[in-house]
Formats: structure tokens, sequence, C-alpha cells
């Protein structure tokens, strides 16, 4: 079966649509009006190897918060959709990626228990026309609508927009490999519980 879903969300704020194909080839068209959250974006579905198409329109004038937070909302919903049951998946996933000085880890659970633990310094600023604020604000969002337990930890680096590329980058890549159907689960649940 296509674990595929899409998911639109209307507030008075944003009107976002998120489709995903989790057996996809990293095929991304993100277009958000933040160019810089469009290449993170990309990021993350290329090195997830996630087909990814993002249509965000939100009050840009005020500033990107809105835009971003929702984006992972509907994102996170998405992919919490996509996953169904969640049956026969390898369930966790861990990367260390190193983007130039950077050095992020994540690892992560599909444990249906959504919460980001973030250890990540950013300075306050903008990169190109992100606030470098918003990363967690994403992260935070995505982590409670997939249902991830999401940890994202900085082991070095000194430029933000390398250390925020370097979390999108890791974040794709393990929930990936979480994601992975895993031959020897088969059809069960990977829960002693029975439940995800």
């Amino acid at each position: 079966m296509a674990r595929t879903a899409t998911v639109t969300r209307t507030t008075k704020e944003t009107d976002i649509t998120v489709t995903i194909d989790l057996d996809g080839t990293g095929a991304v068209d993100a277009h958000t009006g933040l160019g810089f959250f469009d290449h993170m974006l990309d990021a993350f579905g290329r090195h997830g190897m996630f087909d990814l198409t993002v249509r965000a329109e939100g009050d840009l004038h005020v500033d990107g918060h809105h835009t971003v937070e929702d984006t992972g909302i509907v994102l996170g919903q998405a992919i919490a959709s996509a996953l169904g049951d969640k049956r026969g998946i390898a369930r966790f996933g861990s990367q260390l990626l190193p983007m130039d000085e950077a050095l992020m880890l994540c690892a992560l659970d599909i444990s249906g228990r959504g919460a980001l633990y973030w250890d990540v310094e950013l300075p306050f600023g903008m990169v190109g026309d992100f606030d470098t604020q918003l990363a967690r604000e994403f992260f935070i969002a995505l982590a409670a609508n997939a249902g991830l337990t999401l940890h994202l930890r900085e082991i070095a680096g000194d430029n933000a927009h390398h250390v925020i590329e370097a979390a999108f980058k890791a974040c794709g890549r393990a929930l990936r490999a979480a994601c992975e159907k895993d031959e020897r689960v088969g059809n069960a649940l990977p829960s002693t519980k029975g439940a995800l």
C-alpha cells in the first residue's frame, strides 16, 4: 500500500497544504514565501527520500512565525497519516550528521507521544528571511503532530545556517530510518504494549 497523505489546514493566519510520500525519491516542491525555509524543507525531504509538496500562504507581513509553525503542524499530521497503523516499521532512527563545522545528532522514536527535546544553541537573528528562533518552533510542531519523541542535539557549530540545515537533514535521515519497513518485524507493531 502507498504510504502517502495530503493534509490541508486553513486558519485566519495561514493556508497550508502538504502532500508526502514516505517511500519517494526525495523530490521536493516547497513554496512557503520564505526562501530559507523552502531550502530547509528541501533538505529534509531529499535526505529523508520523501516526495514532498508544500504550499503555504501566511501572514508574512507580521513575520514568519505562523507560517513556519503551522507548516510543522501540517507536515506532522501528513506524516502521521501516511504511516497509517505503523505496522512493520523500524520505529527508531538516528543520525549523526556533519555540515562543515556543525555536527548535529538527531534521534527519534515514532512513539505516538509527540515531544521535542532540543539542545541546540542558536544566536538570535536572521538567516536570510528566516528568524533563527523559528527552527525550534517548527520541530516542536512537527514532533507533536507526527507523534515523534524527537531529540536534536548540537554537538558543534558556529554558523547558524549550517546548524539549522544540519538539524533538518539529520531529522530527515533519522525519520527515513524509523519509517522503513523491517522484514523481521513483518506485520507486527514494534511495541511491547501492542500499540503506538
